[in-house]
């Protein structure tokens, strides 16, 4: 799939934050995911890692609202500033990888479930960008990881491991490094 789809399908998940933060939720229970990431490039390549999300808790309005609108009036590098201080709403952890605290965490109800949209204020990987041993590029500093979970905790979503933020009128658009969708598949709840 090529970025611009790629940014499209992001908007469609990840941009209803800035929409919907008014009607977000709140969980105080911690929660822990386990899920599949897989990738499949272009030219055939493919790879996969787990992921462990681990949600400590989801913001109400009163505290994303001030953070949307540091995005909508000053884009990323305000966004940034304004996640200074902010509690950690959990962590995501890629394979063997460092566990990243995660900064902003919303979700919605859905029709059978909910939609959850996790932010870091640090990438948790580089993946490919069409070259072996993909390098930190500035810009770059987020990663945004959507879900689409059931009444049970299972469902499926994406990743963008390493992204830059932009907005696109009121939506949010997520650019990943390496341009192609990371899904998340087996996504199951913790015991």
């Amino acid at each position: 799939m090529n970025g611009v789809n790629r940014r499209i399908g992001l908007t469609i998940l990840a941009g209803a934050w800035l929409m919907t933060v008014a009607t977000a939720q709140t969980t105080t229970a911690a929660e822990v995911l386990t899920a599949t990431a897989t990738v499949k490039t272009a030219d055939g390549k493919s790879g996969s890692a787990p992921v462990t999300i681990t949600i400590d808790r989801t913001m109400p309005a009163s505290e994303a609202a001030p953070l949307v609108a540091a995005f909508k009036s000053g884009g990323a590098e305000a966004l940034r500033k304004a996640l200074v201080g902010v509690a950690p709403t959990g962590s995501v952890r890629v394979g063997d990888g460092k566990v990243t605290p995660t900064r902003f965490t919303i979700e919605r109800a859905t029709g059978g479930g909910r939609l959850v949209t996790i932010l870091t204020d640090q990438p948790l990987v580089f993946i490919g960008a069409a070259k072996p041993g993909a390098k930190p590029k500035a810009g770059y500093d987020f990663a945004v990881v959507d879900l689409i979970l059931d009444a049970s905790g299972g469902g499926t979503g994406t990743i963008a491991p390493a992204a830059r933020l932009k907005l696109n009128g009121d939506a949010l658009v997520v650019d990943d490094y390496s341009g192609e969708v990371v899904r998340l598949t087996a996504i199951t709840k913790g015991k």
